[in-house]
């Protein structure tokens, strides 16, 4: 599942960052539209040239890959492109849907890849994405705001409840500045992921061996849910940029080791 795991990863970076062309906000998303068309042309096996696009198609060629997952994902993050800094979520579990399209699916990709037909795994998949999902979204709120494209991941009851909320322009805005009230609504989002987390863990007895690597993402989750907590939830902590997660790289890779030796996720 190898190579699979680094064509799918590649696509996913690929359109996780299209949103980064600071100069004009509509190239990035006129990036994520060619790549929804490319994941079309992939699957109809037209030759793109784009060094991931050639691997996702080398990808398609020789395992049973379902196209529906890679068109959730790139359509998810177009939808998110659209948003202007007035579009606040409802609420989180719009969130989560938003996490399991862009996280979740890029484990379905990986089991389908691998063979691995398990309803355990697909459920322990699926709350690992949003855990993942969830907890990345908390980590970008900096990026973002630094960014100048203020799109608010924080939802609008959370927001109400912790005092975030504020009026511009006649808008209504959700406040990502440092505060005490970010915090709690920083700690509540996360609260919701490590959750998830558990719910995942909770599934490890029935879900089978050869699909415990591709449920490893479950380890940096971990990892960024313990960082966040020591920095009592203050995303803009600089400690949570050192290293990976917030911890040293030796250490981050002595411990996912050590889960992947004891087939732990």
């Amino acid at each position: 599942m190898r190579k699979a795991g680094f064509a799918l990863r590649a696509f996913n970076v690929e359109t996780a960052k299209a949103m980064d062309a600071k100069s004009d906000p509509k190239l990035g998303l006129m990036r994520l539209l060619w790549w929804q068309e490319a994941v079309d042309k992939i699957f109809a096996k037209k030759v793109i040239e784009h060094p991931v696009a050639q691997a996702l198609s080398s990808l398609t060629a020789e395992l049973k890959i379902s196209k529906t997952w890679l068109k959730r994902s790139v359509e998810a993050r177009i939808a998110d492109a659209k948003r202007e800094e007035h579009d606040i979520p409802k609420a989180i579990e719009d969130l989560e849907k938003y996490a399991e399209d862009t996280a979740s699916t890029l484990l379905y990709s990986t089991l389908e890849a691998g063979g691995i037909r398990s309803a355990a795994a697909d459920h322990a998949a699926s709350h690992i994405g949003k855990a993942s999902g969830l907890l990345l979204l908390l980590r970008s709120l900096p990026h973002h705001a630094s960014s100048g494209r203020n799109i608010p991941y924080i939802p609008i009851d959370l927001a109400a409840k912790h005092g975030l909320l504020i009026q511009e322009a006649g808008k209504l805005l959700v406040d990502v500045r440092p505060s005490r009230g970010l915090e709690e609504a920083v700690y509540e989002m996360a609260s919701v992921a490590s959750l998830h987390l558990n719910k995942a863990r909770q599934l490890a007895a029935t879900v089978p061996k050869e699909a415990i690597p591709v449920l490893l993402p479950a380890f940096p989750a971990e990892i960024l849910m313990r960082s966040l907590h020591r920095r009592h939830f203050n995303v803009f902590d600089p400690g949570l940029s050192r290293g990976i997660l917030g911890i040293s790289p030796l250490w981050f890779q002595l411990k996912l080791k050590w889960y992947a030796l004891r087939g732990q996720y």
